[in-house]
């Protein structure tokens, strides 16, 4: 009978040393996620790919999220190029405190021109400096030249297919970079990763060869399935999908994109970047890759917004970072200088923090004296949003000294409201 990993550990030195390669004494194999988790580029632009666990969000989380890329080739215009890299740069969202962007470009060799390749690579990695790259060529050579030119931002080098597996290979090893594969069918791709797996590679992307929107999902479907239920190793890396190859038609395209964001594609390839394209996918990948079992918070703290003055109006509401965001930005909106407090509610929203009895009046009373405002302004005028109208009267118990004013319950209402706000006499 086979040992269980716990019964293994136990023979382990349990030294942590990392003289035989690995970092614990754990048994990292068996311990690893069935989908692999990959690296590509350097420093604070790195993209992660895999680390999957679960074939459905609800059953824990997704790890990492899909990554949007833009494709630009040799035998494109320089302008067309410019005009990817400009768009890739300026293409850029902040949504409840996380910046939405497209995360790598793919650079493809259309014409086996070693010069005219490397010369792409370098531009690209000129122009877009947080940009993760794919190098695309069937030549090996080609390949190996772009990984140089790339640096410390290690890309991902793809074009191993049947009939250049030995050579994509070695130079993989040589490069250090994960390889991305493509076979002619899913079966095909099974075979391939086989070869590589057996040659000593182990951070592999792989690509089906699906064209299809239909043929695509089916083989994510498959592979995300065979790797998670089955833990079939030849299967368990992410994936990439080519939707730029799949149409002509950009919103076709889109819509592409869109299904396998939400199937398993670990990233997803596009012919361009425009903003009524790239915006709602930005969105559905940050809803699909949120951590439902993890409210998104802000910091407990006093936030200035439009710079205030000590005569400026105090407004406070929960760390639920949707809330936040809306509300600083109507007031943002509104010009009017004003102080946000923001109350640790455990990123629960303004009712349902006060019905699990993490907003009541002596909560906020102790945060209102802790928190500095008192320093801050010389009136004690206390906005609270109106959902709250029912703990007026205990907060005013609370904080003898202040005037409690309920606020709008919508906070659309707040410019109005905040631009006829007078301190309480």
């Amino acid at each position: 009978m086979a040992l269980t990993g716990i019964q293994i550990l136990k023979m382990l030195p349990k030294k942590n040393c990392g003289e035989c390669g690995i970092p614990t004494c754990l048994v990292g194999e068996a311990s690893a996620p069935p989908i692999r988790t990959i690296k590509l580029g350097a420093g604070e632009s790195a993209f992660t790919t895999g680390g999957e666990t679960c074939m459905f969000r609800h059953e824990k989380r997704f790890e990492n999220a899909t990554g949007i890329a833009v494709l630009v080739s040799t035998d494109m215009s320089g302008a067309d190029i410019d005009g990817r890299i400009s768009r890739f740069k300026s293409l850029r969202y902040e949504r409840v405190g996380v910046l939405m962007k497209a995360r790598l470009i793919a650079v493809k060799d259309s014409d086996g021109d070693q010069g005219k390749f490397v010369a792409l690579v370098q531009k690209v990695l000129a122009g877009a400096d947080d940009a993760t790259l794919i190098l695309m060529s069937n030549k090996s050579a080609l390949l190996a030249e772009g990984a140089k030119a790339c640096g410390e931002r290690k890309p991902l080098l793809y074009g191993a297919t049947a009939d250049n597996t030995a050579d994509m290979a070695a130079m993989a090893k040589e490069a250090g970079c994960p390889l991305g594969i493509r076979g002619a069918n899913l079966d095909g791709t099974v075979e391939l990763a086989e070869k590589l797996m057996a040659a000593g590679l182990k951070d592999l992307i792989i690509d089906t060869g699906a064209r299809t929107m239909k043929a695509a999902m089916e083989d994510n479907v498959v592979a995300r399935r065979s790797a998670i239920k089955s833990k079939f190793k030849p299967l368990g890396f992410p994936s990439i999908a080519f939707p730029c190859e799949m149409t002509d038609d950009p919103m076709l395209e889109a819509m592409i994109a869109s299904v396998l964001i939400a199937k398993y594609s670990g990233i997803v390839v596009l012919s361009d970047l425009q903003g009524d394209i790239l915006f709602p996918l930005l969105l559905e990948q940050l809803n699909i890759f949120t951590d439902p079992q993890r409210p998104m918070v802000v910091q407990e703290d006093v936030y200035n917004i439009n710079g205030p003055g000590e005569n400026s109006p105090v407004l406070i509401t929960c760390n639920f970072s949707l809330t936040y965001f809306i509300v600083s930005g109507e007031i943002e909106g509104s010009k009017v200088p004003a102080w946000l407090l923001i109350k640790d509610t455990e990123g629960l929203s303004v009712l349902t923090a006060w019905a699990a009895g993490k907003f009541g009046a002596d909560l906020i009373a102790q945060f209102i004296k802790k928190s500095g405002i008192l320093d801050k302004v010389k009136h004690r005028d206390l906005i609270i949003p109106g959902y709250l109208a029912s703990i007026k009267g205990e907060l005013e118990e609370e904080l003898p000294d202040w005037s409690i004013t309920i606020g709008p319950r919508e906070a659309g209402h707040l410019p109005a409201f905040l631009k006829e706000w007078k301190p309480a006499a």
